[in-house]
């Protein structure tokens, strides 16, 4: 596997296997949008990676907004009383990793 990024992105989403059980049964919708947003980042990455320079970037920026959506569905869980904050710290960093590296190399 070639990127950094892509790596850690499948780090996050590894991360989340602990979590996203736990929200599927309390909150199918957010799980849902949860999974779908996870999904969208590594695939985003992976199509970056193989296009042309500005779809790339858009691709990048993208990622990075999926990120942020997985970490909001994060702290919902946590706000809800789904998921102890201690069961996403790891996966919320690793998000904000993805995040900032998606970002710098969306150009933005």
């Amino acid at each position: 596997m070639g990127l950094i990024i892509q790596q850690r992105a499948l780090q996050a989403a590894g991360g989340l296997r602990a979590v996203l059980p736990v929200v599927r049964k309390r909150d199918r919708s957010l799980f849902d949008q949860m999974h779908r947003a996870m999904n969208s980042v590594v695939l985003n990455i992976a199509e970056a990676d193989g296009n042309d320079a500005g779809t790339a970037r858009a691709r990048f920026a993208s990622a990075c907004g999926s990120a942020k959506e997985v970490r909001a569905g994060l702290q919902l869980a946590v706000a809800y009383g789904y998921v102890p904050s201690s069961k996403v710290t790891k996966v919320d960093i690793a998000l904000d990793e993805v995040c900032a590296m998606s970002w710098r190399l969306s150009g933005r």
